[in-house]
């Protein structure tokens, strides 16, 4: 389980490779730095991979004007008899989910296995847009399950 910044580490968190945006922090009892999940609606123990989540979902929503009410952070997904969850999912007009983002933290070097954890979200959800990002490196596929393959984006589509 990742462990929660201190308080006094917010200000040495990674610039990312998004725009910036400010967000509210605050301190738990155990001196701890909390950010507010404006999409959750409350404060999350503040994490290295949570920094990149919550910039990643401001992203999607202020600057490629996703709708907010259709996206979801820490999306539970049952994969066999265990219980996963997306980072990030955005889900189209009639409710199916459309992008999976998997996050990771800026200091981890996007390598395969993030690649496998989302495929294996994909396996269940099947959607049009998969990410993978760790704030600096964004990786973008859009999937064609007519044709059955796949297209590397060096973009990430704004919301029509």
């Amino acid at each position: 389980m990742p462990v929660p910044l201190n308080i006094n580490d917010i200000d040495k968190l990674p610039k990312l490779n998004l725009p910036e945006y400010s967000f509210k922090f605050r301190e738990d009892s155990f001196g701890c730095a909390e950010i507010y999940d404006q999409f959750r609606k409350r404060y999350i123990k503040l994490t290295p991979e949570e920094w990149v989540r919550q910039n990643f979902a401001v992203y999607l929503t202020k600057y490629l004007e996703y709708p907010q009410s259709r996206l979801k952070l820490e999306k539970t997904v049952k994969i066999g008899n265990s219980q996963k969850r997306c980072d990030i999912v955005y889900f189209d007009k009639n409710l199916g989910p459309e992008i999976i983002v998997e996050c990771k933290s800026a200091d981890i070097v996007i390598k395969r296995s993030p690649f496998a954890q989302i495929a294996m979200y994909n396996s269940l959800l099947k959607v049009k847009y998969l990410i993978v990002t760790n704030g600096l490196t964004h990786y973008i596929m859009q999937i064609d399950y007519l044709n059955n393959k796949f297209e590397i984006l060096n973009y990430i589509p704004a919301y029509k």
